[in-house]
């Protein structure tokens, strides 16, 4: 065995201390320093749950609990990702003896007496087992953050960092369900960043960037709630959903958002308030049979529409109906 046995732990289970000092001798040979020992079922779940052997040389026969027994509960307490070797110590030789082991949960067999050189053996095969077996652990774990990772660049604008529209629709369709079962409103809030166009053309794209990000900023503030979803909506327009909402609270959302973000002062030459505004389209309704999520979409656009054509930097509404 290399040397690299030594990062290996082994638990030997063995009630004879004659056997036990001759088995922790071999392994000590064979470069596993520190082998971890007990000389019951009990001190062997013990030492289990404590130190987490790699591998676990059991004897079939104990003094309180036979080792069969011992295997099935170390595999009731492994975790998802986790992975045992065990191999029975055992003088016992019917098919229905070795069979009863695999059942219970071991891995391989060790005959008594045994042999340094089958020892040996067994312990490399397991030993290659364990580290392919963390290997995969490791991989899936990688795999596991790569998939969420992806899960959120799929969901998320990648110039705001806020939901992005494919994330905007499937919310709203979930949160349209949530209140149609709870008989409760939906609100939603449409933001329009007020002559960006303008904007663009007199600061260049770089500051337009800035601006939707901050914007963005501002938007995601708004949205405390885990069921509050700020998002892109498209070029300069955001969407706010809010459930659980009614047009006087979802107004009150909107005006504090347009406030902040006039608050930030962004100079802007082409507009007539000389600093970015936005424009906000309000519109709230329960869900019912009779409409959907669209319907309250185009009454938020429809708002959206009459806010700006009434001079924009402000919040227009549409009522809070009932269907």
């Amino acid at each position: 065995m290399s040397s690299s046995n030594g990062g290996l732990k082994v638990l030997v289970v063995e009630d004879s201390k004659v056997v036990l000092k001759g088995l922790c001798g071999y392994l000590e040979r064979m470069g596993i320093p520190g082998v971890l020992t007990a000389e019951t079922g009990l001190q062997a779940l013990e030492v289990y749950e404590r130190d987490r052997p790699d591998i676990i040389l059991l004897d079939a026969l104990l003094p309180d609990i036979d080792g069969f027994e011992i295997a099935k509960r170390i595999r009731a307490k492994e975790h998802p990702d986790e992975w045992t070797a065990i191999i029975f110590l055992t003088s016992m030789t019917k098919d229905e003896d070795l069979v009863h082991g695999i059942t219970a949960g071991g891995d391989d067999y060790l005959m008594k007496p045994i042999s340094q050189v089958v020892l040996q053996a067994k312990i490399s095969a397991m030993r290659r087992l364990v580290e392919m077996q963390r290997k995969l652990v490791e991989t899936t774990h990688k795999l596991d953050a790569a998939n969420k990772e992806l899960q959120r660049l799929s969901t998320t604008d990648g110039l705001t960092n806020i939901a992005n529209r494919r994330m905007f629709d499937d919310m709203l369709a979930r949160e349209w369900r949530r209140c149609l079962r709870a008989k409760k409103s939906v609100a939603l809030v449409m933001v329009d960043v007020d002559h960006f166009k303008q904007f663009n053309d007199t600061y260049g794209h770089q500051a337009g960037d800035a601006c939707l990000k901050a914007v963005a900023r501002q938007m995601a503030r708004s949205a405390p709630r885990a069921s509050d979803v700020a998002a892109r909506y498209g070029g300069e327009e955001f969407a706010l959903i809010l459930g659980d909402t009614e047009m006087d609270g979802a107004l009150w959302v909107a005006n504090y958002i347009r406030q902040n973000i006039a608050g930030l002062n962004i100079p802007h030459k082409g507009s007539p308030h000389k600093h970015v505004t936005v424009s906000c389209g309000v519109a709230a309704m329960v869900p019912s049979d009779k409409v959907t999520a669209k319907t309250l979409i185009m009454s938020a656009d429809h708002a959206l529409y009459l806010a700006k054509d009434q001079g924009r930097d402000r919040v227009a509404g549409m009522g809070n109906w009932k269907n």
